[in-house]
């Protein structure tokens, strides 16, 4: 994985959260990927269960914007940073996001692991 590359993967994950689409969802991971919403949570494992999780309940259109960008690249391993923004029934958010990803040489993600802060008001 290379940094453009790398890009080019946060781009599609932010349209397949914003489209729903579950083969462009699929595209994105191995598959048997390991994916964590958290450092400390047990994984999803499966590009199906990633798909199926992020099919359960989505976030309505409109109700949130997000943008990530790498960090840091090295072989198979990549941080990016970001920011996610929701406006919604729950008020306006805002959530500082770090995620830890390592890739296939296929560029898919093999390992996923999400940490996040809200931001205080």
């Amino acid at each position: 994985m290379d940094h453009p590359g790398f890009a080019r993967w946060l781009d599609a994950y932010v349209d397949a959260w914003r489209t729903c689409d579950p083969d462009a969802i699929g595209a994105l991971f191995s598959e048997d990927a390991a994916y964590r919403y958290s450092p400390w949570g047990a994984p999803l494992t499966g590009r199906e269960a990633i798909v199926a999780a992020w099919l359960e309940s989505p976030d309505e259109p409109g109700t949130w914007e997000a943008a990530y960008e790498p960090w840091a690249v090295e072989g198979e391993r990549g941080v990016a940073v970001g920011i996610s923004r929701y406006h919604d029934a729950d008020g306006e958010r805002e959530f500082h996001n770090v995620f830890r990803c390592v890739f296939d040489s296929d560029g898919r993600c093999r390992e996923f692991t999400e940490v996040f802060a809200q931001r205080d008001r």
